[in-house]
């Protein structure tokens, strides 16, 4: 049986600077752009979360939520020091080491350099060397599996440790719901409890013509995690899966020519991160969000490209299935996805596009 954990730091940036400033200690603090210029939240502490105040939601209403919010611009390069220190322990209990992000990784400690045979074990050990060398606290899930292991990451934050035994592993899921399944963002959220399943338990009992109308190719994925099965290993060098650019504007853009001009650099942006790489990508995506914060997004999966002129142009073509320039726009994106090394390789599968999820 393996023994696999999902290691979380716990609101990073926000944490760093409350580490790095003792006046921020105590405080509701979000790390992000002004409200002044349409700034998003990249973090926030717990005292800010109390008040509603989350990462991705406009700074603007993050003020109103809380008032007296502390507002911090944020420190990439210090932040990536401290995920280096973070991830020097990690790699010092195992190679087998899975970056998500700069905050969090899966790591497989079946073998470990401690010669712990328990999972909570190792993750007590690791919590204990992030705070004595950090300063810093995180919160760990431990579980036979990545899926498992992610869900109880979050089960007590922050600071927490879980541990789905496998024994505990039917009780655990019984307590879930649909939205905890990998892959079910707010709108495949919506589509599932539109069919009356709310609970994880549910999909295994759902009538599989409804499943699949809900969440298409991803049905059977979704029946495996609802009954625990999660085969996938921990990859230390996991390949990119994605490329992707976008920009809120800090005024609506109404002209449609300058709107297709930013897509169009975007997307010659993704197209030279493939060369760079050597890699190919089936499926362009557009992204949009209109001036009332409603938020669309387009794809179109074909013969594997890396061309600048053929990502631009279905980029573009996307666009025009838009309301951009008849509604205000606030926000742009571009991206690739199902990424390919081989050009022969054309096979594609939808069902491996990235659903939206809020942190």
């Amino acid at each position: 049986m393996r023994r696999i954990l999902h290691i979380d730091m716990d609101a990073f940036y926000a944490s760093v600077e409350q580490r790095d400033r003792p006046d921020l200690r105590g405080k509701p603090v979000a790390v992000g752009g002004s409200p002044a210029s349409r700034g998003v939240v990249a973090a926030a502490s717990y005292e800010a979360r109390t008040f509603g105040v989350r990462s991705a939601i406009p700074m603007s209403r993050a003020v109103r939520l809380c008032p007296h919010l502390e507002i911090v611009r944020p420190d990439f390069q210090k932040y990536r020091a401290v995920s280096q220190q973070v991830f020097a322990i990690y790699r010092a209990v195992t190679p087998l080491v899975e970056p998500l992000s700069l905050d969090e990784a899966y790591l497989d400690v079946t073998e470990n350099a401690f010669g712990e045979p328990l999972g909570v074990n190792v993750a007590k050990r690791i919590k204990e060397q992030i705070k004595q060398e950090t300063g810093l606290t995180a919160s760990a899930g431990v579980a036979p599996n990545k899926f498992l292991a992610k869900i109880a990451s979050a089960w007590r934050k922050p600071d927490g440790l879980t541990v789905v035994a496998p024994e505990r592993i039917e009780s655990f899921l019984q307590q879930l719901e649909v939205d905890a399944l990998w892959g079910v963002g707010p709108v495949t959220e919506k589509r599932l409890r539109e069919r009356g399943i709310n609970k994880l338990t549910d999909v295994r009992t759902a009538d599989p013509s409804v499943l699949r109308a809900a969440v298409g190719s991803m049905a059977e994925w979704l029946l495996q995690l609802a009954n625990g099965h999660d085969d996938r290993d921990v990859e230390p060098n996991r390949p990119s899966k994605s490329s992707s650019s976008e920009c809120t504007y800090a005024e609506d853009l109404s002209d449609l020519s300058r709107i297709r001009d930013e897509i169009a650099e975007m997307a010659r942006e993704n197209a030279d991160w493939l060369r760079r790489r050597g890699i190919l990508a089936r499926t362009v995506t557009i992204k949009v969000r209109y001036d009332d914060f409603t938020t669309i997004t387009r794809s179109d999966t074909r013969a594997a490209t890396d061309d600048p002129e053929a990502i631009v142009a279905r980029a573009l073509a996307l666009l025009s299935k838009t309301e951009a320039g008849v509604r205000p726009v606030r926000l742009l994106g571009a991206g690739v996805y199902n990424l390919n090394t081989d050009e022969d390789d054309d096979e594609g599968d939808e069902g491996k596009l990235p659903f939206e999820r809020p942190e």
